[in-house]
């Protein structure tokens, strides 16, 4: 599989706030975790979120509605309930200095990219996305790739929630910074990137082994199997996974570290931030907080 490929069923894991979450978690896996100790007068929790979900299996769990009824504040990786600095960052998704996908392609290499996306008929049209950073364009791709209609993001099911509890809704970085992190990586690498996975999305099927193996670990809630696809050399994640998860994990617990001083936090941020040595959890670990996993099995109502 392409590095672009790669990368943009990992988006879904953890860049820009897998599968189906209708079966319960194995004994002892869990995307919930309690944060106690180091001196704090209230437990905080961190969640793994997945940023594009099947809408009927978005439910909560009862620990997870539980926690979103105890806490002060919930914080996701941005402020997803402050429209206007959503609506002014999305300017920062688009490449620098006027730059488009006809800049950095040949004329047949954009004809083909430009032609896939039409067919694909993505929710926003191929000349705005021409300009979008093409990393994030290929996330597009992904979303559209969602193995059912209706897919809704985790963060807003959980913040749909959390304002209906009269909970406050913060975020840890700006749209402007995420989409900044980007701009680390050279534009016609992630043009040709894009390209790779334009002209190989027929093969085998359009079948797409990396993001059927995330998929299935997070409806497992298994996050030593996410660090482990996210660290295999195999999956193109390396050479930019200090950009894209372990420096922000480390401002991230930074910043944490005064904020749950003040306020019982839920902190629900793309789930392939949160295991591996350089993962949110060790980190908390790391800074003298008690980080413990907490059960997150949803057990639904059937009718046989």
């Amino acid at each position: 599989m392409n590095t672009m490929k790669k990368w943009s069923s990992l988006l879904l894991l953890g860049v820009l706030s897998l599968g189906c979450m209708a079966q319960p978690a194995e004994p002892g896996k869990t995307l919930l975790w309690k944060i106690e100790g180091n001196g704090l007068e209230k437990p905080s929790w961190l969640f793994g979120t997945i940023h594009m979900i099947c809408k009927e299996d978005a439910d909560l769990s009862d620990n997870l509605n539980s926690v979103i009824s105890k806490v002060d504040h919930v914080y996701f990786e941005m402020d997803l309930d402050n429209f206007l600095e959503i609506l002014g960052g999305m300017t920062k998704l688009r490449m620098r200095g006027d730059t488009t996908l006809k800049d950095l392609l040949s004329p047949a290499e954009y004809e083909r990219v430009k032609a896939f996306f039409e067919k694909k008929s993505t929710a926003i049209p191929f000349r705005v996305i021409e300009t979008y950073k093409p990393m994030m364009a290929s996330s597009l791709l992904s979303e559209s790739a969602m193995p059912c209609e209706g897919a809704v993001s985790m963060e807003q099911v959980i913040m749909q929630t959390a304002k209906e509890k009269g909970k406050r809704i913060k975020g840890l970085e700006t749209i402007a910074q995420q989409a900044g992190f980007l701009d680390s990586i050279p534009y016609r690498y992630q043009a040709g990137e894009l390209l790779k996975y334009v002209d190989s999305a027929d093969q085998n099927g359009g079948e797409d082994k990396m993001m059927e193996a995330l998929f299935s670990a997070y409806r497992n809630q298994d996050l030593d199997s996410l660090d482990a696809l996210m660290n295999d050399p195999a999956s193109g994640m390396t050479e930019y996974a200090d950009i894209m998860l372990f420096n922000r994990n480390i401002n991230w617990v930074t910043r944490l570290n005064d904020l749950m001083k003040e306020k019982s936090l839920l902190v629900a941020v793309g789930a392939g931030h949160l295991p591996g040595e350089k993962g949110v959890i060790r980190l908390l670990q790391k800074a003298g907080y008690t980080v413990s996993p907490v059960d997150n099995k949803k057990v639904k109502n059937r009718t046989i």
